[in-house]
């Protein structure tokens, strides 16, 4: 899979919301799926739209 996230700003991120929170390497690796099944349904709604670019309204 092409890694999609910057490791650094989901840490900043979680940082922002929770100073001592820490993020494990597994949580990365669940995060890039739940994208990738975000993006693949965001696809599915815009060909089923007829589109070939994503809009928000696709998410």
């Amino acid at each position: 899979m092409v890694e999609m996230l910057v490791k650094s700003k989901v840490k900043e991120a979680v940082k922002a919301i929770d100073e001592e929170m820490r993020v494990s390497p597994e949580f990365y690796d669940a995060l890039e799926a739940e994208l990738k099944v975000l993006i693949e349904k965001a696809v599915k709604r815009a060909q089923a739209e007829g589109k070939k670019t994503l809009y928000a309204r696709h998410v």
